[in-house]
């Protein structure tokens, strides 16, 4: 039978003051490194609310398009002018650019 190995290093779980010091170091390192040395202005949440935003302004765009002509022969005021182009879409914008807005400012 062989011995059992003493020579081996047994570890011992780090105190919370150690982890703390570990942590600090860390940041450190972090920051000479041309790391982030503050946390970023926006949130998730931000983010999302942005997404919600710019995609309610590119749906108003969407519904912006058109407006084709039947033909070359005739010209029909209710094409050009409808609601969707001329009413919807501006108020879909607008709604998009008041969410983008609440985003910014949020939390």
């Amino acid at each position: 039978m062989s011995k059992p190995n003493t020579t081996a290093k047994r570890t011992v779980a780090a105190t919370p003051v150690q982890n703390t010091q570990t942590l600090e170091r860390a940041s450190r390192n972090i920051v000479k490194e041309g790391g982030p040395a503050e946390p970023l202005i926006f949130g998730k949440t931000n983010f999302l609310w942005m997404g919600i935003g710019a995609a309610l302004i590119l749906v108003g765009l969407m519904l912006m398009m058109g407006g084709q002509q039947p033909s070359r022969d005739t010209w029909d005021d209710n094409v050009i002018y409808s609601f969707r182009i001329v009413t919807l879409a501006p108020i879909v914008i607008l709604t998009g650019l008041v969410v983008e807005i609440y985003a910014i400012f949020k939390d």
